[in-house]
């Protein structure tokens, strides 16, 4: 599974590649711009073909889902921390939830492992070092003794993939391999093939 994660300040031509992704079929794509607010995330949403809504995942304003018929719901480290310790609460407010998506990010392989909320997939980063954030050192993790849906973060490019595949990881979350590459439509289409 291949998961795209949205650049987290807008990029030129933004909304035109996202629909060229979704045409080539990106079925994951997460939502991830913590410097909007509500309004400017409705805005995003809106100038996306609604066609292509049930994709997209959202890390901020879960009551979202509400509104849009989104793909799901996605926990930062610190949200899962402070929520899902009493998940009965914090789903109360989400109405529309039924059949929907709900992930997490991870950075440690034993929190993952001992987490017990049960994710429909798990993203663990820094595999290798990113190519988006600076300073963000890969750690090589190793997952294959881990019997959850784990997707591997952190300097995924369209020559890496198998490196991902040895350690373990049922798929991959790219950012900068595919938003700051000369041609996202073409990289996308070859990490495609990979997980053909």
């Amino acid at each position: 599974m291949i998961i795209l994660i949205s650049p987290e300040n807008d990029v030129p031509n933004e909304i035109e590649i996202l629909h060229q992704l979704f045409q080539q079929g990106l079925e994951y794509y997460h939502f991830r711009k913590p410097q909007k607010n509500y309004q400017e995330h409705c805005e995003y949403l809106n100038q996306i073909d609604k066609q292509y809504h049930n994709r997209i995942v959202v890390h901020y304003f879960h009551e979202l889902v509400n509104e849009y018929s989104l793909k799901g719901i996605h926990f930062q480290e610190q949200k899962r921390k402070d929520h899902l310790d009493t998940p009965t609460d914090y789903f109360v407010k989400l109405n529309n939830m039924y059949g929907k998506t709900i992930s997490s990010s991870f950075h440690e392989p034993e929190d993952l492992e001992k987490c017990t909320f049960e994710f429909d997939y798990h993203l663990l980063s820094p595999v290798f070092s990113s190519i988006s954030k600076e300073g963000y050192n890969g750690r090589g993790f190793d997952v294959n003794h881990i019997d959850k849906t784990i997707v591997g973060m952190g300097g995924v490019t369209t020559e890496n993939l198998t490196k991902f595949d040895k350690l373990g990881f049922k798929g991959v979350g790219v950012l900068g391999g595919i938003w700051n590459s000369e041609n996202p439509v073409e990289d996308f289409k070859k990490m495609q093939r990979h997980f053909e």
